[in-house]
């Protein structure tokens, strides 16, 4: 019930927070300095109102629901939910601009400004749609202390962060596994999120993970979005597709410590140093630690863990998000940081969440070479 009543109060700020936003995109749209009516002005108005609410309809609807219908819906909403940030920057740009003006002297169209700044706005995010579909190898080196000598050269993928859903689904995974499987890792590491958290057949979806496949294993942990709820669902379709499923757990692979802690075990730093005790990290040798968010990585130092990987920041996915990611996780949001003796490397992830839009960070899958 608290629950419940908890999600329910999110959704009514949230809600707000959109009908203000849609409201100051009409009021900058229709102002007029010589105190005309923009032509249009009730058109604009009935659009915007539908649009206000059509996120938060969509994803109500998604949670329960799919058919290509719903997810056309979803998918459009999202897209507006994207746009809607880099229209917001223009607005608010344009009175800037138009304040400036004033204060300075010159005489400004303040019309002419919101039309071009709000058609930059609108390219910006049609640029972000593209670049969110478009996934890219990052490759990069890591050199860990202990490393077992037939661990030298050999190189892993990093996945995290797909969001499998009304947006992406399963033909997605299938490109992203074919990437993988073209690089031939040694190991396969998926960081959380495969899923989006909406309504979907999971097994379904996770067919194409049957196709991936490495010598030295392919492993998961659960992200937050697969732990919304009961995660059993996603957790059986992944270990039927031949996935193996860490679960608070160690397992060796070839002299490498690799373990696993999923996100509601990873959250809390004193339940997460529990959990990493009773694993039982060896110090002496080397270990990775796949676990979704970078949230706790000085109780993972602590624990002697070498290499932790992680996801879920996205980077931001697009400004001015990113800025916000950045000062929450710091050095941590992005690529390979160190803190004391252990070293983090954190995906920007491949797929999105909410707005299927990407601009300032690239989905990625992440290729490491162990030296």
């Amino acid at each position: 019930m608290r629950a419940r009543k908890g999600l329910g109060v999110f959704i009514a700020v949230f809600q707000s927070v959109l009908l203000l936003t849609h409201f100051f995109l009409y009021e900058t749209w229709t102002f007029s300095a010589a105190g005309n009516d923009v032509a249009g002005a009730l058109w604009v108005k009935l659009s915007l109102g539908c649009l206000s609410v059509s996120f938060v309809a969509a994803s109500l609807l998604a949670f329960r629901y799919t058919n290509p219908a719903l997810r056309m819906f979803y998918r459009a909403a999202a897209v507006w939910l994207g746009l809607l940030t880099f229209l917001f920057l223009a607005a608010a740009s344009s009175w800037i601009v138009f304040g400036v003006a004033r204060l300075v002297g010159p005489d400004v169209n303040f019309h002419r400004i919101v039309e071009f700044l709000f058609g930059a706005a609108v390219v910006a995010g049609l640029y972000g749609v593209f670049n969110a579909s478009w996934t890219r190898i990052t490759r990069t080196t890591v050199r860990l202390a202990n490393l077992p000598e037939a661990w030298r050269g050999r190189r892993a993928a990093l996945i995290s962060d797909v969001h499998l859903g009304h947006v992406r689904n399963g033909s997605f995974l299938r490109r992203i596994v074919a990437k993988v499987l073209r690089e031939e890792p040694d190991a396969i590491f998926i960081a959380g999120d495969l899923y989006d958290g909406t309504a979907i057949d999971a097994g379904r979806a996770a067919e194409p993970l049957n196709e991936l496949t490495a010598p030295h294993g392919v492993y998961f942990v659960a992200g937050n979005h697969e732990q919304f709820g009961d995660d059993g669902k996603y957790l059986r379709a992944i270990a039927d597709a031949g996935v193996r499923v860490l679960s608070n757990e160690k397992v060796e692979a070839d002299g490498l410590q690799i373990i696993g802690v999923p996100y509601r075990n990873a959250t809390q730093e004193g339940h997460f140093a529990s959990v990493l005790r009773r694993i039982g990290v060896d110090r002496d040798r080397a270990s990775i630690l796949l676990t979704h968010a970078p949230d706790h990585p000085e109780i993972a130092e602590a624990a002697g863990v070498s290499l932790q990987l992680s996801g879920h920041t996205h980077m931001g996915q697009f400004i001015p998000w990113s800025w916000m990611a950045r000062k929450v996780y710091r050095q941590f949001v992005y690529g390979l940081s160190w803190i004391g003796k252990m070293q983090v490397f954190t995906s920007s992830g491949a797929g999105t969440w909410g707005p299927p839009l990407r601009l300032g960070s690239n989905p990625e899958i992440v290729m490491l070479e162990f030296m």
